[in-house]
C-alpha cells in the first residue's frame, strides 16, 4: 500500500471565496490555522472545526475539514457533544468576544471546567463587527460605539483572566500581526490534552480600527509587549534589557540583570492570573504567550471510561429496554 501523501496547507483551504473586509485580522488567523493544520499530520477527515456567530464564525467554510456553523454562543455545548461522541476527531472551536462572553460566556465556562479536549481560538476585537459596531464585553471603558455614543461605563473582561478563573489547564494569548507567534501559541495549544484556550488579538479595521496599536504595532512590540517562554525569566526590551519583578505580588519593571527578575511560571495558578492583570495597567508591558499549561483529567475521556466499566459490569445495555422499564403505562 502507498504511503499517504504529506498534507500542505493548500489542502486545508476550501473552495469557497473568503469573505472579511479588507485588511481584517481574521485573514492572517486563517493563513496560520491552516499552516499549522498541515504540520500536525492530521488527516482532514479526523479534524472539526465549529463556530458560534460573528465574523469569525465563518471560519469552518474557508477551512478544507469537516465544519460545523452552529447558533450565538453555543458552540462550546456543540463541540462538547461531537468531541464526546467522536474522541477520535481533533475539534477546534472558533468564537468572538462578543460571542463567546457575551451569550456564551456560560458555555465557555463550562467547556473550561470540564477540560474538554477542545482548542479554543477567541478572537478578540473589543467590538462587535458583524452588527455594526455596537461595544462588547471587552470593549474598553469610555468607547464610544452605536451603542454607547456618549462612552462605555461597563467595565471590561479580562479573557486571559475569566478562562484562568475558570481552571483551563491552557491560557495562551497571541496577536494576528505577530505571525511567528501566534504559529508558536497555536502549534503548543494543539498538542495539549484538554481544553486549550488562545486570546488572539484581532484588530478590526471598520469598526475599532487600531485598537492594538500602543502595544502590538511593530514599531513599538519589543517594549510593550512580554512573552511569557515557560521557565525562562520575564525580560522584555528590543535589546532584553528590561525585568518583571514582584513585590507583593506586584509586578513592577526593574533592570534585566537583576537577580530576582521572574521567571515565566506556567504551572502554578497564583503567577498566571498576576500575569493576566497586568493588561489594567498601561504602564506595564503587555503580556503574550503561554500563561497556563497543565495536566488534568479529559471530559470526554472520563465519559467513555465511565461507559467502559459500566459496560464490563452489567453489559451492554438495550435502549428499548430502557425505554420499558421502571413505571410506564399504556394510554388507549
Amino acid at each position: 500500500m502507498a504511503e499517504a501523501q504529506a498534507l500542505t496547507k493548500k489542502d486545508f483551504k476550501s473552495d469557497q471565496e473568503v469573505r472579511w473586509c479588507p485588511g481584517c485580522g481574521d485573514y492572517a488567523i486563517l493563513n496560520c490555522v491552516q499552516g499549522i493544520m498541515a504540520a500536525l499530520g492530521v488527516p482532514k477527515h479526523q479534524i472539526c472545526f465549529v463556530s458560534g456567530i460573528g465574523c469569525s464564525s465563518r471560519f469552518p467554510y474557508y477551512m478544507n475539514t469537516y465544519g460545523f456553523h452552529s447558533i450565538h454562543g453555543r458552540a462550546p455545548a456543540f463541540a462538547t457533544g461531537i468531541k464526546t461522541a467522536n474522541p477520535e476527531l481533533s475539534v477546534w472551536l472558533v468564537t468572538g468576544d462578543g460571542d463567546g462572553l457575551s451569550i456564551g460566556g456560560n458555555h465557555m465556562a463550562h467547556i473550561l471546567r470540564r477540560n474538554v479536549d477542545v482548542k479554543i481560538l477567541l478572537f478578540n476585537n473589543e467590538i462587535y463587527g458583524l452588527t455594526k459596531g455596537q461595544y462588547s464585553p471587552t470593549s474598553p471603558q469610555g468607547l464610544k460605539t452605536k451603542t454607547s455614543p456618549m462612552g462605555s461605563v461597563d467595565r471590561p473582561m479580562d479573557p486571559v483572566s475569566f478562562a484562568l478563573g475558570c481552571g483551563a489547564t491552557f491560557v495562551a494569548r497571541t496577536i494576528d500581526t505577530h505571525l511567528k507567534h501566534m504559529e508558536q501559541v497555536l502549534l503548543a495549544a494543539a498538542h495539549h490534552k484538554g481544553a486549550a484556550f488562545v486570546e488572539i488579538y484581532q484588530n478590526c479595521v471598520i469598526f475599532n480600527d487600531g485598537a492594538f496599536d500602543a502595544f502590538a504595532d511593530k514599531t513599538v512590540r519589543d517594549d510593550k509587549t512580554i512573552d511569557l517562554r515557560p521557565g525562562q525569566p520575564m525580560v522584555f526590551g528590543k535589546n532584553l534589557d528590561k525585568g518583571i519583578k514582584i513585590d507583593g505580588w506586584e509586578p513592577r519593571i526593574v533592570p534585566a540583570a537583576e537577580a530576582d527578575v521572574w521567571r515565566s511560571d506556567t504551572h502554578s495558578p497564583g503567577p498566571a492570573f498576576v500575569m493576566s492583570q497586568m493588561d489594567s495597567d498601561p504602564a506595564m508591558p503587555r503580556p503574550i504567550g503561554v500563561f497556563r499549561d497543565v495536566p488534568g483529567p479529559i471530559f470526554d475521556r472520563s465519559v467513555h471510561e465511565q461507559i467502559q466499566r459500566a459496560q464490563s459490569t452489567k453489559g451492554v445495555g438495550s435502549l428499548q429496554k430502557l425505554i420499558y422499564s421502571g413505571e410506564t403505562w399504556t394510554v388507549t
